[in-house]
This record gives C-alpha cells, structure tokens and sequence, in this order.
C-alpha cells in the first residue's frame, strides 16, 4: 500500500468511528505498561508509541509521572482525539503526524513501543523502511516492544490484510543487532466481545544504532 493510500484509509477510520469502535481499542493496556515496567524504564526514559493512534498507553505512562513520551500516528484525527481527551496533560506529550515508513528521526529512544501496528506492512519494503527508521531511532541498550497478531490471531484487520507473526519471525526482520528476551501471549476481547490472539515480542538492541 502506497503511504498516501495508507494514510486515507485510517484517516477514514478514525473520522468515522469513535476510538472505543474499532476492533484494537484497550480500555487498560495492561500488557504494554507490563512490558515497559519489565524493561526498567523511568520517568526519565524516552518512550515513543509508534502508531499510537488512540490508545490508553499515553495516558498511562503521563499518569505515572514519564516526562518523554511521544506518540507517532499517521491519522491527523485520531491524534487529535487524543489531545482532545488528555486535555492540559497534551501539552506533556510530542505528537508526531507520520507514516513510520517515511518518518525521519530527530532524537534517539530508550524504547519503541508498537501494538498492532507492523502487522499491517505486507511488503517487504515497507517493513524494511520501518526497521531503517527503528535502527535510527533507537539506542544501544535501548529496547523495542512489538505486539502482533499471532500465528492463531485473524488474518484481517479494519479491511485490509495483516502479517501473523512468531517471534522467531520478528528477530529475523530485525536483524542480528537485536536480542529476544521476553516473548508473551496475549488474548485481546474486543469492544463487541470476541477475541483476537496477540503475540507480544521484547528485543534489546545490543549493538549498532545510536549510544
């Protein structure tokens, strides 16, 4: 899909549904914050959610007193929704509007979070565009969280096709510079009551990349 064809579609999406609409919403992202805690981070670690749309996550981690936290979406709407429902704690967050596949990094992470996000690059180039921009993004030590749908999870999401992944299939992607060192099952309910088979995926980058 061509990144301005991706981007109409979820601007699409996000215009037309409230964020306790689609199939993905998390009313307590349990997992993530989970996940963040397990690798060490503090207030004082530079976290990015990568296609972060309207998720929880952001709230969470302002809550709990992270002063560098930014969230990438491609959806001008949805980013703004999430504004609008931080209100003055907005103001505590970068926003940035970009396709991860494009996006040019200005600062190094100490972790890059993404939940249901990479699942949706069907192509090679794409997903070798996003491991570019990750490569310069985040730090040596620094760790990248990654949640997809499993082997058993569906094989379409919002209309369009998705990637399964296994974590053996994340660290071939990534390449050599990353270690696995967390791997988790997780069983999403959506809004309307069904469920959706995540695989939760933790590597640390041991060399290469920014110090």
């Amino acid at each position: 899909m061509q990144n301005e064809s991706r981007q109409a579609h979820w601007e699409g999406v996000y215009t037309k549904k409230g964020e306790n609409e689609v199939s993905w919403f998390q009313e307590n992202p349990a997992p993530s914050l989970e996940l963040i805690a397990h690798v060490g981070a503090t207030p004082a670690s530079a976290i990015i959610d990568v296609g972060g749309g309207a998720s929880r996550l952001v709230d969470n981690l302002v809550d709990r007193g992270f002063e560098d936290v930014t969230v990438l979406d491609l959806s001008v709407a949805v980013l703004a929704a999430a504004k609008a429902r931080l209100g003055s704690r907005a103001a505590q967050v970068q926003w940035i509007v970009a396709d991860a596949t494009v996006w040019e990094p200005v600062k190094a992470y100490d972790v890059w979070h993404d939940r249901a996000a990479f699942h949706f690059l069907t192509e090679e180039c794409d997903r070798a565009a996003y491991v570019a921009r990750l490569d310069r993004a985040i730090k040596v030590g620094g760790y990248i969280i990654i949640a997809t749908f499993a082997l058993d999870g569906p094989e379409r999401c919002s209309g369009l096709p998705v990637v399964r992944y296994d974590p053996a299939r994340l660290g071939e992607i990534l390449g050599n510079s990353f270690q696995l060192i967390d791997t988790r099952h997780h069983t999403h309910a959506t809004p309307w009551g069904s469920d959706q088979s995540f695989q939760f995926s933790v590597f640390r980058r041991m060399s290469g990349g920014r110090s």
